[in-house]
């Protein structure tokens, strides 16, 4: 019986907790809307699909970098106040910022009261000093972040959960790494070598399927007993869902807001576009990956299987806001034709670099 009490004691408290917090929001919103400005208001983090960006993937950052690793962090914050009224160049995620930006417009049109929208928050261990200098950059470029974490030199990685972080990016592989180990989409950004021109009115979005949507399993047998065992493999388990992997989350999200324009009939305007490119063959394995989607209730709008060919030439044709691999040389070969791209440091292929096992570092 005291168990019972206990347990019913917390569902109060839990309750009223919650009541507590929606007066919060409300009093918050009310407090907003008597505002006079053109900003749009953040949403609930509860409601909102919330990407958290670091500082060196929203703006470059290179030369700010490079003082910090031979002159210290005394030097560094002192340039960047020096500078804090020369606005930040773009860096790799600031395509894909504008992207979120461009649906969440779209939305506010079709939901004016609506809090299932993207929230965009700044997740960076610079100092507060420095703080200035990206609130300036993000002013000149219009940008709609309003949600900062500033550190101060300690690992951001900590705040994600707070923060209700449905992805993370960052140039910082380590973190990366630490946020999936958390549970957490995330992925280490890279620069493309060159520009392409990208879509303006809808957000596009590309992702590997073994160790990004779903877990390494099925890469592990190729890995290790070649492709005969791998086809042979995925013949029989055609009807058994794979595993998720560390991005699963982020394309529920999407799909959460992508069926928001198809109530409204805007399925074929929608402003979100997702693609699936992975390096399967269709005929040899590709009906599990189509099978385990729709176990989970989840749509893709464009599956490209390659069969093994490069990923390079046809995302150029894509030409997604972001695209998501686990493996460095998909990466390298997007990034050369002008994809922002963003590792997946996850599963058995970070051993593994062209199908050839990285020599492990002897353990004494």
């Amino acid at each position: 019986m005291s168990d019972i009490k206990i347990n019913e004691s917390r569902q109060v408290e839990d309750n009223a907790e919650e009541k507590e917090e929606e007066k919060d929001w409300a009093a918050a919103k009310s407090f907003f809307e008597n505002l006079k400005t053109n900003k749009p208001r953040p949403p609930k983090p509860k409601n909102a699909v919330t990407i958290a960006v670091s500082s060196r993937t929203l703006f470059n950052m290179v030369a700010e970098r490079l003082i910090y690793e031979t002159e210290g962090v005394e030097s560094y914050v002192a340039y960047q106040v020096e500078h804090e009224n020369e606005p930040l160049k773009p860096g790799a995620a600031f395509p894909f910022v504008k992207a979120l930006m461009t649906v969440n417009s779209r939305l506010r049109e079709l939901y004016p009261d609506g809090e299932e929208l993207f929230d965009i928050v700044l997740m960076t261990n610079n100092h507060a000093q420095v703080g200035v200098r990206l609130i300036n950059s993000i002013n000149h470029y219009d940008l709609t972040i309003e949600r900062f974490c500033m550190t101060g030199g300690k690992s951001p990685i900590g705040y994600l959960k707070a923060y209700m972080t449905n992805l993370y990016l960052s140039k910082d592989a380590e973190k990366v790494t630490e946020a999936i180990d958390e549970g957490i989409a995330a992925a280490t950004m890279f620069t493309p070598d060159t520009e392409n021109d990208l879509c303006d009115n809808q957000l596009r979005v590309a992702f590997d399927g073994d160790a990004v949507l779903f877990s390494d399993e099925s890469e592990i047998i190729v890995k290790q007993s070649g492709l005969d065992s791998f086809f042979a493999h995925e013949k029989k388990f055609e009807n058994k869902p794979l595993a998720q992997g560390p991005l699963k989350c982020f394309l529920e999200a999407l799909g959460k807001l992508q069926r928001k324009f198809y109530a409204k009939n805007e399925r074929l305007d929608c402003p979100i576009r997702t693609f699936l490119v992975t390096a399967r063959s269709a005929a040899s394995s590709g009906a599990r990956v189509l099978k385990t989607l729709r176990s989970w209730g989840l749509e893709i709008d464009e599956a490209l299987f390659l069969a093994g060919a490069p990923k390079g030439p046809l995302l150029q044709k894509i030409k997604p806001h972001i695209y998501f691999d686990d493996q460095m040389f998909h990466i390298e070969g997007a990034k050369e034709l002008g994809t922002i791209s963003a590792h997946v440091p996850y599963g058995i292929g970070q051993k593994y670099h062209k199908g050839k096992l990285i020599e492990q570092p002897k353990k004494e």
